[in-house]
């Protein structure tokens, strides 16, 4: 494991200092989640909405990839695309070979088998080496100019058209269908195979404009048809982007974990009740939130509700008692606040280096046109949108209009991630309660 370990180490830095990887895969890699994955695929969906486009979303599944990795074509990878031979590339053949696995149930052990195929998930190694498998793909993408993300096995594919012209929905269709299929081949040619009834379709269309006639795709042979909502990487996206089906989900799963910790809190000191909360009802609340920026109020307070009959069962209080007195002894941001300080973060990191380039790429530094004072006040460029209900809460808007809107000095480079995220809790903990300061 420890070897493992230090050749995963040399690997990563290999390829990231050669700039050899995959751009839009945020597997498996420092500073990168499905959160920061799922905004960058977000927000292209809401500019494209913006625009008056609707948006093919195709998601697509794999059958037991990281089992059917064959190990000569990875090697050739290893060498032809990333360059990696000699005794290097030798390393990596006496990792892959002779290995065996056997099953054992109640005691009792089978014969071991010779493993021919496929790297291990539970080791160091085995996903990096999945991704370098992998990396061709992004390649197939390219050829068709459309938007995509990868997060290790899952694959997302998206592609934005004038929804008003007929010939630019065949078109887009066309050319979606073309990519699926170049991809169902190069996955037969490599040992790995799609799952066609596990991929899923997306048609994402504004409400306020007709719906595009494109009900289904076809490729390899199948045919997926478009879904009104598909969960994508634990966020359930929904085809007007309206995010009404992830926000019922997150509702229905806190609420039944706030039952069950209230059927205990009586034998619960306070500081477990919190401890319990926390790691049921906050962290869903908090997973993927940048994404619920700019939604209506009355979304924003059916996940208030949910922290707030937290507080009251933390404190014992009634469903009828305020909840505002019981955020503030606990000193829990409300939601709107924490959706707030979630982007702010992913703002600072982005200019400091701490974010994937996907996200820094969609943030830039204001440059006015001539000489004035705001050049040095560290503002950032918003770009101009059409309409709230999509174009401001995409993370290329949001994020610099509230990064603007911080004080001076908390836009100073220099600060570090632990002063920033201090400061920025404070700052947005008095606005949500300066009647109790």
């Amino acid at each position: 494991m420890l070897s493992e370990r230090v050749v995963a180490v040399q690997l990563i830095n290999y390829v990231m200092t050669n700039d050899l990887g995959e751009l839009f895969q945020s597997a498996y890699k420092q500073l990168h989640s499905t959160e920061t994955a799922l905004l960058r695929v977000h927000n292209d969906i809401l500019l494209a909405l913006d625009n008056h486009q609707s948006v093919i979303l195709l998601l697509l599944d794999l059958s037991a990839a990281f089992d059917t990795v064959d190990h000569k074509i990875l090697l050739n990878r290893l060498s032809t695309r990333f360059g990696i031979t000699g005794a290097a590339l030798s390393w990596f053949s006496s990792y892959l070979s002779n290995r065996y696995q056997f099953v054992n149930i109640r005691g009792q052990r089978s014969s071991n088998r010779p493993l021919k195929c496929g790297v291990p998930q539970g080791s160091v190694l085995g996903p990096i080496l999945y991704l370098l498998y992998t990396a061709p793909l992004g390649d197939i993408v390219r050829k068709y100019n459309m938007g995509f993300h990868f997060y290790a096995d899952d694959t997302q594919l998206y592609l934005s058209f004038d929804s008003k012209s007929g010939a630019a929905e065949a078109s887009a269709v066309a050319q979606i269908e073309a990519c699926a299929g170049e991809i169902d081949n190069w996955m037969s040619a490599n040992r790995l195979k799609l799952n066609s009834d596990k991929s899923e379709l997306l048609i994402i269309n504004s409400k306020y404009r007709p719906r595009p006639l494109v009900n289904s795709i076809s490729f390899g042979g199948s045919v997926v048809q478009a879904s009104p909502f598909a969960r994508n990487l634990g966020v359930v996206f929904d085809n007007e982007s309206s995010l009404d089906k992830h926000i019922s989900a997150i509702c229905k799963s806190a609420f039944f974990h706030l039952r069950r910790i209230a059927k205990i809190r009586s034998y619960l000191t306070e500081e477990a009740t919190i401890a319990l909360v926390h790691a049921f009802i906050t962290c869903r609340l908090d997973n993927g939130n940048a994404l619920l920026f700019g939604l209506p109020k009355y979304q924003i307070q059916r996940l208030q509700s949910i922290l707030n009959c937290a507080a009251r069962l933390v404190k014992r209080h009634s469903k009828f008692d305020r909840a505002s007195p019981l955020l503030f002894e606990l000193h829990w941001l409300p939601v709107e606040q924490r959706i707030t300080f979630k982007i702010l973060l992913f703002v600072f990191k982005s200019l400091n280096g701490l974010a994937p380039f996907y996200l820094s790429d969609l943030i830039s530094t204001y440059v006015p046109s001539r000489s004035l004072r705001s050049a040095s006040l560290s503002l950032l460029h918003v770009p101009r949108s059409n309409q709230k209900t999509y174009g401001d809460r995409a993370f290329a808007v949001a994020a610099p209009r509230l990064w603007n809107a911080l004080p001076i000095q908390m836009r100073q480079p220099g600060t570090t991630l632990d002063t920033f995220k201090r400061s920025l809790k404070t700052l947005l903990f008095r606005q949500a309660f300066y009647r109790f300061l």
